[in-house]
């Protein structure tokens, strides 16, 4: 999280007792909304896929990616403008990192994937997603990837094939005992903004009192 958020309950304690204050944590869920789904996408995601690739001299995956732009300034420059552009460019991103941060977040954030003591592979990835109730809305708003139990599961399986696989995990659970977590589409988001001030509140504790 680059000191930007803590979460869980182990990493906020951990943070207050050392006294590591690289922004207020117990107001996380509140600037999540200025500096989470609005720049992650736009911002944070193309230095570090650039910086990456050239830290690792990935020079045909760099050149590609700068082809791209250069295919997308060639094509609509003469529309927009240079200026034009690029606020089209990043709007664009800026749509994309919204839905990106609250689909995939409302599966993960909001797990317990603390340091927690060993636990085998198929309980872990029950421990560390969740997901979120069948509807032709929630598969289409999600990219199925509401199903994301399964897709830990079976990460190379096309996603529109997770749901037939889920009878089968939810038995498995049953049978051996593990906690097969499902919740509605709203909830799933909101438990992200609950998550990130639970995880604040504890991070200001121990801050002040430990």
């Amino acid at each position: 999280m680059l000191h930007v958020f803590v979460l869980g309950e182990w990493q906020p304690i951990e943070y207050g007792k050392k006294k590591l204050k690289y922004l207020p944590y117990n107001h996380q869920h509140e600037y999540f909304f200025l500096i989470g789904p609005p720049l992650l996408i736009p911002m944070y995601f193309q230095y570090q896929i650039i910086m990456t690739m050239i830290v690792h001299k990935n020079w045909v995956d760099l050149a590609w990616a700068i082809s791209y732009y250069i295919r997308f300034f060639v094509t609509y420059i003469p529309f927009y403008g240079i200026l034009g552009a690029l606020l089209f460019l990043n709007f664009i991103r800026f749509l994309e990192s919204h839905w990106f941060v609250w689909v995939t977040q409302m599966n993960h954030i909001v797990m317990e994937i603390d340091q927690e003591a060993y636990r085998d592979w198929f309980s872990s990835q029950l421990t560390a997603t969740c997901n979120v109730e069948q509807s032709f809305f929630n598969d289409w708003f999600s990219g199925h990837l509401n199903f994301q139990i399964e897709h830990h599961l079976f990460p190379t399986m096309p996603r529109h094939n997770l749901h037939k696989i889920a009878p089968l995990v939810k038995s498995l659970c049953a049978k051996h005992g593990i906690e097969y977590q499902e919740k509605p589409l709203l909830r799933a988001l909101l438990d992200i903004i609950r998550s990130l001030k639970k995880s604040g509140k504890l991070w200001l504790d121990a801050y002040l009192h430990k």
